[in-house]
């Protein structure tokens, strides 16, 4: 119909881009307002994310199709017209696989996590992790297999080789496969848990910011990341401070001058200690006399805290209560020192 208004090809062409975009784009943008004016009905903010999210890809793949429609208008070689074509349906891949991905992180993804928060256990944010990570691999080599198809590259003889190749291939993806193990072993039996607090064997201290597919990620208390392969960490000796619950015990050890009554100082200390904040009421608070020192008669204050995550601003707390304590008491607080007598 074009023929009889535009005789040039290339005119005409871009004619029909403009014309089949702007068409798809105009039926793309009513159905989202629609779906905006559904989806305000609705509790959920998934379905706002959804239609914000693939509205791009969704465009891209429009722009897409408008070239493919378009090429039909040109004179091409069939060389040059099935390498354009490949690359088109190529980057169709991508934007499917894209789309996919986004639809399902919206509406799996996002859902579970949303579930997630409302049960008391964390084991299943680490597995939506691993599962989300899985995904992405999966994702990607789906896409590139079938885009690979697209090219004339034959696939099947491909896979027939990893085949016969498969054990070259177990080994030499070994220590992936060990890792992805190793994390979902973690993640199942509950040792190990996002936002937990552990000491390593190897002296590293620090709170589990995430269990990847392939690594963890430790966030010391010097705001540091470290970075450590699931199946090392597997191996090694881990002292989780969050199980087998948040609650922990603190120790403050303290030190009264020769002379001081012991009872008194017992009934001060418990005093203060019974105030401290984030403590745990199910538990007492115990002071007990641990020994006749050199220079002092040393103390250590018990005490539990509802939280790991309180633990040291509760032992700063608890320090400075007890010195305050005993400094207003009159009680004396010594430090180390030595007499020396000069003999004439």
């Amino acid at each position: 119909m074009l023929d009889q208004y535009i005789t040039n090809d290339y005119l005409r062409a871009f004619a029909v881009f403009v014309i089949l975009f702007f068409s798809i784009r105009l039926s793309i943008f009513i159905i989202e307002r629609v779906a905006v004016v559904l989806t305000k009905k609705t509790k959920t903010d998934l379905d706002d994310q959804l239609i914000a999210r693939s509205s791009k890809p969704i465009t891209a793949i429009a722009l897409l199709i408008s070239i493919k429609l378009t090429l039909t208008e040109l004179a091409l070689s069939v060389v040059i017209e099935g390498i354009l074509t490949s690359l088109i349906y190529s980057l169709m891949v991508i934007l499917m696989a894209v789309l996919f991905y986004v639809i399902v992180d919206v509406i799996v993804i996002s859902g579970l996590k949303i579930l997630a928060k409302k049960t008391k256990s964390s084991m299943d944010d680490s597995i939506i992790t691993l599962f989300h990570s899985v995904l992405n691999v999966a994702l990607v080599m789906i896409s590139m297999l079938y885009i690979l198809e697209l090219w004339g590259v034959q696939i099947t003889p491909l896979l027939a080789g990893l085949g016969v190749a498969g054990l070259a291939v177990a080994l030499a993806l070994q220590p992936i496969l060990s890792n992805i193990f190793s994390g979902a072993s973690m993640i199942l039996d509950q040792s190990v848990k996002s936002q937990d607090l552990v000491y390593l064997s190897d002296g590293t201290k620090g709170k589990v910011e995430k269990i990847g597919l392939r690594s963890t990620r430790i966030k010391t208390f010097d705001n540091e990341l470290i970075i450590i392969p699931n199946n090392k960490l597997a191996d090694s000796t881990i002292q989780n401070v969050a199980l087998p619950e948040p609650k922990t015990r603190a120790v403050v050890p303290f030190g009264v001058a020769y002379g001081s009554k012991i009872e008194e100082v017992k009934k001060i200390v418990l005093k203060e200690l019974e105030s401290i904040k984030n403590r745990s009421e199910d538990e007492d608070v115990i002071v007990r006399f641990i020994e006749m020192a050199d220079s002092s008669l040393n103390f250590n204050a018990y005490f539990y805290v509802d939280s790991f995550e309180h633990r040291a601003d509760a032992i700063d707390e608890a320090n400075t209560r007890i010195y305050n304590a005993l400094n207003k008491a009159g009680i004396e607080i010594p430090f180390p020192q030595m007499d020396v007598n000069l003999r004439k």
